[in-house]
C-alpha cells in the first residue's frame, strides 16, 4: 500500500527485528489479499516461538484491489481464521481481531466466534480494532479482551477521552498504530503507487499546514539529537505501559531508526512541551476520507 517492496529485504527486516527482541507482529488477512501473511510465514519457518502473532481479519477485497466491506458474521470468521492459519503455516494466531466493526452484526456475536476458536486451540486472545468504548465494554462480557488497536500519535489523540480510560479500568492493552501518522511526522515522500495519496492530511490543500507541524517536530527532535519519526514513537511509549506502537518498517534501515526510539527517555515536562508545541487540533486533515470516518466505530460520539 505504500509503494514497491523488496520481498528479501522484507523477510531480512523482519529476522532484524527478531533478533532485536521485537517479539510481536501484525498483519491483517487482506495485506496485499494474503500476501503479507505468506511473507510473515516464510520469515517464521523455523522460528515461530519467537514471535506473537496479532492478525485483523474482515476487510473484504476485489482482485483488483477494491474495497468490499466488512464481515465479520461468526462463519466468515472461522473461515477467515482458517485461511489465516494456513498461509502463515502456523497452527495458532495469538491474538485474533476484527480490523473494524461489522455494523450488521452484534458484536457479542463476531467474539463468540474467536471464543469458539479460543476453546478450540486456534486462537489464544481475543482482540478488537478502531471500536468505541461503549463496543469494547459489550465485548469483554462475552470474553475477556486482550488489547485494542487504535490510531494513535501526537495528531491523532481522540483515544484519550473515552477510550482509554475504558481500557484502563478493564485491564485491556493498546497497540497503536499510525504513531507516525502513516510517515506524515516522518517527512515522508509520496511516491507512484502509495495510497498515502488519497488519505486527507496527504493532500496538497492540507500539506503546507502539515508541513510547519513536521518542521516544529524536527526542530524538537534536534534538540534531542534524534530524527522526527524517532521522537514521535518515543512519545508514544512515554504515554503509558500499556500502549504498544506498532511500528512499520519495510527496510533494514527503517527498523533500526525506529528501535532507536526505544532509548529515548521523555520526562513529563519533554511530554507537554511536545504536545504544546503540536497540538492535535494543528493538524490539517481527518486520519481518513470523510466516507471512513463515518465507517468508524471508535469515532462515534
Amino acid at each position: 500500500m505504500y509503494g514497491a517492496a523488496d520481498e528479501t529485504e522484507s523477510i531480512a527486516t523482519i529476522h532484524a527485528a527478531l533478533d532485536a527482541g521485537v517479539n510481536l507482529l501484525d498483519t491483517g488477512d487482506f495485506y496485499g489479499s494474503g500476501h503479507n501473511e505468506m511473507l510473515i510465514g516464510r520469515a517464521l519457518k523455523g522460528r515461530r516461538d519467537q514471535a506473537l502473532l496479532s492478525v485483523k481479519f474482515g476487510a473484504l477485497r476485489g482482485p483488483d484491489g477494491s474495497w468490499g466491506g466488512f464481515d465479520a458474521r461468526p462463519a466468515a470468521v472461522k473461515n477467515f481464521a482458517a485461511y489465516s492459519l494456513k498461509r502463515l503455516g502456523v497452527d495458532h494466531i495469538d491474538i485474533y481481531r476484527p480490523s473494524r466493526l461489522d455494523p450488521s452484526v452484534p458484536i457479542e456475536e463476531t467474539v463468540g466466534a474467536i471464543g469458539d476458536l479460543i476453546d478450540a486451540g486456534y486462537v489464544r486472545y481475543a482482540g478488537l480494532s478502531e471500536v468505541g468504548a461503549d463496543t469494547i465494554r459489550r465485548a469483554h462480557a462475552v470474553r475477556p479482551i486482550s488489547d485494542l488497536q487504535i490510531e494513535y500519535s501526537i495528531v491523532s489523540r481522540s483515544p484519550e477521552a473515552q477510550i482509554f480510560p475504558v481500557l484502563e479500568e478493564l485491564g485491556i492493552g493498546v497497540t497503536a498504530y499510525g504513531v507516525l501518522s502513516r510517515g506524515l511526522l516522518a517527512g515522508s515522500r509520496i511516491g507512484q503507487g502509495d495510497s498515502r495519496a488519497h488519505f486527507p492530511r496527504f493532500r496538497p490543500d492540507n500539506a503546507r499546514q502539515n508541513a510547519q507541524l513536521v518542521a516544529t517536530l524536527k526542530d524538537l527532535a534536534a534538540a534531542k539529537g534524534l530524527q522526527p519519526a524517532q521522537l514521535a514513537i518515543a512519545w508514544v511509549l512515554a504515554k503509558g505501559r500499556r500502549i504498544i506502537p506498532v511500528m512499520g518498517a519495510r527496510t533494514r534501515k527503517q527498523l533500526a531508526e525506529s528501535l532507536a526510539a526505544l532509548q529515548v527517555k521523555l520526562s513529563a515536562a519533554e511530554l507537554a512541551r511536545v504536545e504544546e508545541a503540536i497540538p492535535a487540533s494543528a493538524v490539517a486533515g481527518t486520519r481518513y476520507d470523510e466516507r471512513q470516518m463515518r465507517t468508524l466505530d471508535s469515532e462515534m460520539k
